[in-house]
């Protein structure tokens, strides 16, 4: 009679059964531990791409924004510059044009003071004492010197009104008569500064 022991071939294949399923677990496990490496390492590998790429361009723009600073330094040097240059330049026409003023004011005034004289009137003397003009002469008539006086005020380079300091009658030999030797006092000034119409005669004085 055989006897066939079927119990250990079925342990047998238990046994192979096992074998083989652990080790597909194990070759699973492996392959997975692998796929997370590389994916770590693939993650690690872009991150650093990534930040060495932002790096770069950080880099970039901080390099253009020096240069950008630097330009915008040069430009306001210039402007400043522009600017000392303009203010020097406005000075020296400020200069140029009351120097002019200084330079025509006599002119003028010894313009009108000629364009005033009436007949028979004549200066002897024409001095300026701070703000004032000191006028000396003489006329044949204290008309003369009115009208000499009127004539100043209405040119509208002396301030109203102009003052008469002093009148002294002196004898004239040839021909017989009388002359007055005169002193007024004006102020000169531009057209247009204020001058107004006078309220009262000339003043006149012994």
């Amino acid at each position: 009679m055989i006897r066939i022991n079927l119990l250990a071939v079925e342990r047998e294949r238990a046994k192979k059964k096992s074998a083989a399923v652990f080790g597909t677990t194990s070759q699973k496990m492996t392959a997975g531990c692998g796929l997370i490496v590389i994916l770590t390492l693939a993650f690690v590998g872009w991150r650093y791409w990534a930040l060495g790429r932002d790096s770069a361009r950080l880099d970039a723009e901080i390099s253009a924004s020096q240069q950008e600073t630097a330009r915008l330094h040069s430009v306001i040097q210039q402007v400043q510059q522009f600017e000392q240059r303009k203010a020097q330049l406005q000075q020296r026409v400020v200069l140029i044009e009351q120097l002019r003023k200084d330079q025509t004011g006599p002119v003028h005034m010894l313009d009108e003071v000629s364009r005033a004289l009436p007949p028979m009137l004549w200066l002897t003397e024409l001095r300026q004492v701070d703000n004032s003009v000191l006028i000396d002469g003489r006329c044949t008539a204290i008309t003369s010197l009115s009208e000499f006086v009127g004539n100043l005020e209405a040119s509208g380079y002396f301030k109203r009104s102009i003052e008469i300091v002093s009148t002294v009658t002196e004898p004239m030999a040839q021909p017989p008569g009388e002359l007055v030797k005169f002193q007024i006092k004006a102020q000169f000034q531009q057209p247009g500064q204020g001058a107004k119409p006078a309220t009262a005669g000339p003043k006149v004085g012994g």
